[in-house]
């Protein structure tokens, strides 16, 4: 719950598992530019696949912490690149996690931000359209607006942070959107 004086806190998804991931590096340089009433933690969703037999009081302790990192978060953003044309397996699967047991999702009515990066000029946009689709299917608080869609992403990252000052004033043009956004839905 929000008061005047805590700030605001954010979860970052990252969509991506490789060591030098562009969405996490995304997710770092955004967090290096947020203002002070604004935090950010990154999670990595290392999960194991989804299996409703290994769901509920049996959930692994990684899908508990991500569980509990979502739902006590404000807000989240999702950092996901495209792979063949599509949303990448370690995603979805953290989505299905986070989206159960049905009807008690942690990401209902959760604002969520979605972010794609590619190194093609296309900036993700299938995967992009996929993940807010399935998001929408949760139901999660999509946020609306211009979509935040990173293209040549390889040249905008420097020292593992987005440091690209055009890209960081449209992704941070958004989260401000985000933050507004998680204080009127409760």
């Amino acid at each position: 719950m929000h008061t005047r004086f805590a700030p605001t806190r954010i979860l970052g998804i990252c969509g991506s598992l490789r060591r030098a991931s562009f969405s996490r590096a995304t997710l770092r340089g955004i967090r290096n530019d947020l203002p002070a009433t604004t935090t950010l933690e990154i999670v990595d969703p290392e999960l194991p696949l989804y299996n409703q037999d290994q769901d509920g009081t049996n959930a692994p302790d990684t899908v508990r912490q991500l569980r509990t990192a979502i739902a006590e978060s404000d807000g989240a953003v999702i950092v996901t690149p495209e792979y063949n044309h599509g949303i990448p397996g370690v995603l979805k699967n953290a989505l299905d996690w986070a989206s159960r047991p049905y009807g008690k999702s942690v990401l209902a009515k959760k604002p969520v931000l979605v972010i794609s990066v590619s190194p093609a000029f296309t900036g993700g946009v299938r995967a992009h359209a996929q993940v807010n689709e399935t998001l929408l299917s949760i139901p999660a608080c999509v946020l609306g607006g211009p979509q935040v869609v990173l293209s040549g992403i390889a040249e905008k990252i420097r020292d593992d942070a987005l440091v690209d000052r055009a890209s960081l004033d449209f992704a941070q043009a958004a989260l401000g959107r985000l933050v507004e956004l998680s204080r009127h839905v409760a």
